[in-house]
């Protein structure tokens, strides 16, 4: 993928607010962000070339667990983007001298923070919010809170946050809380198919030898959208719950059953957008090879394995499934980093295309269809329609 050229001038000075356990993340973006500009002359406007434009905050934990935001230079005039994951549960500070690891409440207080400490001096506030905060909470089912859409208004309506982007939202509708306010939610699809194609030397990406898999019935969008542009079959689970009962954190499962044409002896892409303990995956997956599926490969945005990895393990050594492909827009444990079974999904170079994009107040449209350069790259592979046959 190229670099943009932009026909416009930025917005306002470009700066990166990396909220706590962000920093890697914002880094990597940085650099592409250095790179990409010290190859494309703009004498004109001041600060378009910069040897970082990450902004120097810092966050400071009290002994009490109380925190504040400071902020170390001047944001008068700027676009700033604040990176927030408020899934980094690797995080930790002292509270009472216990060490505590921090919440996704905790990193959302912090994103709080930073907006504060700006002082509404900046042009415009983007947060770039891999993983929604609270994204599972979007609807009513009881008497209970709306936690994710509480969170988009307090941001746009209470704080002055003009754009949120976001990846694979658990259902993108909750921008409905926000109609006004720019709002992304991003597919990742293009990295996954060239992380699939680098790393698995033997699929073969056609019809007659792979299919995708979804989960349950709430994420047939991704993978309708991905089957289409790959031209594939599309098989699916029926999941049905006992909405009744909540048992380890979730509604259990009774009944799981495959919905689709014949599967035997194809191998197998399960989508979603999340792994959380991963039980649904592995289930789906020995259910596949209950029926005769070849490999199984397993793609999530996230990978959360709130559970731990045993599981996973066990599911490798047995040869349930074959490869785990998930992105780095959330914390990816040392451990995790360390699996056999497991494939990192970069995405900081995309991301910083996206800042670069919007900073130049330009449009998404490009970025956000994955349709030509997933093409351009399965014809890499002697795939897709833009293949040369022999």
């Amino acid at each position: 993928m190229a670099d943009p050229q932009f026909k416009t001038e930025p917005i306002g000075k470009l700066g990166i607010i990396a909220v706590k356990g962000c920093e890697e993340m914002a880094k990597k973006i940085d650099y592409y962000l250095v790179r990409s500009r010290k190859e494309r002359p703009n004498d004109q406007f001041e600060g378009y070339h910069k040897d970082s434009y990450i902004i120097n905050a810092q966050f400071v934990r009290f002994g009490s667990g109380e925190g504040k935001c400071v902020i170390k230079e001047s944001v008068r005039g700027y676009d700033i983007f604040i990176l927030c994951d408020p899934f980094n549960w690797g995080e930790t500070y002292n509270m009472y001298g216990v060490e505590h690891h921090m919440s996704p409440d905790e990193h959302y207080a912090n994103l709080k923070r930073a907006i504060s400490a700006i002082e509404g001096k900046a042009k415009r506030i983007t947060v770039l919010m891999p993983m929604l905060y609270e994204g599972r909470q979007h609807k009513r089912t009881a008497r209970e809170s709306l936690d994710c859409a509480d969170m988009l208004r307090e941001l746009c309506f209470g704080m002055g946050v003009d754009n949120i982007i976001t990846f694979d939202a658990h259902d993108p509708r909750v921008q409905n809380a926000i109609p006004q306010h720019g709002f992304e939610s991003i597919q990742p699809s293009y990295q996954f198919i060239k992380a699939l194609c680098k790393n698995c030397e033997d699929i073969q990406i056609d019809n007659e030898h792979l299919m995708i898999v979804s989960p349950d019935e709430g994420g047939m969008g991704r993978c309708i959208s991905l089957a289409s542009i790959l031209g594939l079959e599309l098989g699916a689970f029926y999941k049905l719950r006992d909405y009744t009962r909540v048992v380890n954190g979730s509604n259990p499962i009774l009944k799981h059953e495959f919905l689709g044409d014949t599967i035997s002896g194809k191998d197998c892409i399960i989508i979603d957008d999340m792994i959380s303990s991963g039980g649904s995956m592995i289930e789906v997956a020995e259910k596949l090879k209950s029926i005769g599926a070849g490999k199984i490969y397993v793609y999530s945005s996230f990978g959360l394995f709130c559970n731990g990895f045993d599981d996973f393990d066990k599911a490798y050594a047995d040869g349930t499934i074959d490869k785990v492909f998930t992105t780095n827009l959330i914390y990816n444990s040392p451990e995790l980093l360390s699996k056999p079974w497991y494939v990192n999904i970069d995405m900081s170079k995309y991301c910083a295309y996206i800042v670069d994009t919007l900073n130049h107040d330009e449009s998404l449209s490009t970025l956000l269809d994955p349709k030509d350069r997933i093409y351009a790259k399965l014809a890499e592979y002697g795939f897709g329609p833009l293949a040369v046959k022999e």
